[in-house]
């Protein structure tokens, strides 16, 4: 038995304590932190642990930058309907600007508004009040407006590993995404 193989049996029960108790996606720096050991030896244990789990209730997740056990999606529904109020969906409007944070961030109400061309200010609290989007300081110009960017919490609820996942903007040919920065600031 190889030393790496010694590691992952000695290693694996506490990995899956900690995921099974932690609030958030952990990374494989942040596990081996905490369990005094090699990354490359706790990428292995998540390796196996992601093989052993993949036909049962519970599955290991790669989520905003870490891993974290999540529901298997065969077994989500159930789960849901026992945890979980009526669904609560975000409007076409929460969506729009959802999205605009996501692709330009950070992006300021004013920002968002231009490209919407409507008030933002009840989907921008909306987003804000769920926790998808956060403030992230205000932006170098006159009025100093607040910025905002996207959560981790934004990342796992739709199961991105990082922003790099977002998909493509879809324009028209020829069409450029525009907006009018001088009546944003």
């Amino acid at each position: 038995m190889s030393d790496l193989d010694e590691a992952v049996l000695r290693l694996q029960r506490p990995v899956e304590a900690l995921l099974f108790v932690a609030g958030e996606a952990l990374s494989i720096q942040q596990l081996a932190k905490l369990l005094r050991a090699h990354e490359r030896e706790i990428a292995a244990v998540l390796a196996k642990i992601e093989a052993e789990f993949t036909e049962r209730g519970v599955v290991l997740r790669e989520v905003a930058g870490g891993y974290r056990f999540a529901t298997s999606p065969l077994a989500r529904d159930v789960v849901e309907a026992y945890l979980l109020p009526p669904k609560t969906t975000l409007s076409t409007p929460a969506l729009e600007a959802l999205a605009i944070v996501a692709h330009l961030q950070p992006t300021t109400r004013s920002e968002i508004e231009a490209i919407r061309g409507v008030n933002s200010d009840s989907v921008v609290s909306t987003l804000l009040d769920r926790g998808l989007i956060a403030e992230a300081g205000r932006k170098d110009v006159v009025g100093r407006p607040m910025q905002y960017t996207t959560t981790p919490f934004f990342l796992e609820s739709f199961g991105l590993r990082s922003l790099d996942d977002l998909p493509e903007l879809e324009l028209e040919p020829g069409q450029a995404l525009e907006f009018d920065l001088a009546s944003s600031s």
